[in-house]
């Protein structure tokens, strides 16, 4: 039982480690997804080093005379860890799903899809204002695929920019 009360100990002292100072956040992620180019970033602290992270993004297309637009919902768990003695800098990893919907007159290019993907990046909180900054990379999977114009695998990297409340 001693054994059993350190090592949770032992886990909440290192878990505080990677504490966060601030609970949420809000602003803008500019993604290269096939899904978003821009969206509204939503992130909160579920536990002093796990977040969730929530995107609605959208992205316009006029190719070869076809316009067609796609709408996105991507939910993220991200696990913070710091960088160095840097404070307020820190690493994150995780992993999530995204939701899209392509909005067309073309059957090519009209549909729903489900994506998973594995995330990773960086964050950095200014000291001295409420901004936070982060850049992060999400290699996204199909699972349900609404059409057969894009590959089913692609690479999202993104930049967002968010407000700390």
């Amino acid at each position: 039982m001693k054994k059993i009360i350190y090592v949770a100990f032992l886990l909440l002292s290192v878990n505080s480690l990677f504490a966060q100072d601030y609970t949420h956040s809000l602003g803008i992620r500019l993604g290269s997804g096939y899904y978003d180019n821009v969206g509204i970033a939503y992130k909160t602290f579920v536990t002093d080093a796990g977040a969730i992270e929530a995107d609605l993004g959208f992205r316009g297309y006029n190719k070869h005379g076809y316009k067609w637009t796609n709408v996105s919902l991507a939910g993220a768990y991200q696990h913070h860890f710091p960088i160095g003695k840097i404070e307020n800098f820190n690493w994150f990893v995780g992993g999530g799903l995204v939701l899209a919907n392509s909005f067309s007159d073309y059957d090519e290019r009209d549909g729903v899809s489900l994506g998973i993907f594995p995330t990773g990046g960086v964050e950095y909180r200014l000291k001295n204002a409420p901004f936070v900054f982060s850049a992060d990379i999400r290699p996204t999977f199909h699972i349900v695929e609404a059409n057969d114009y894009h590959n089913s695998t692609y690479v999202n990297a993104g930049l967002t920019a968010r407000y700390v409340f």
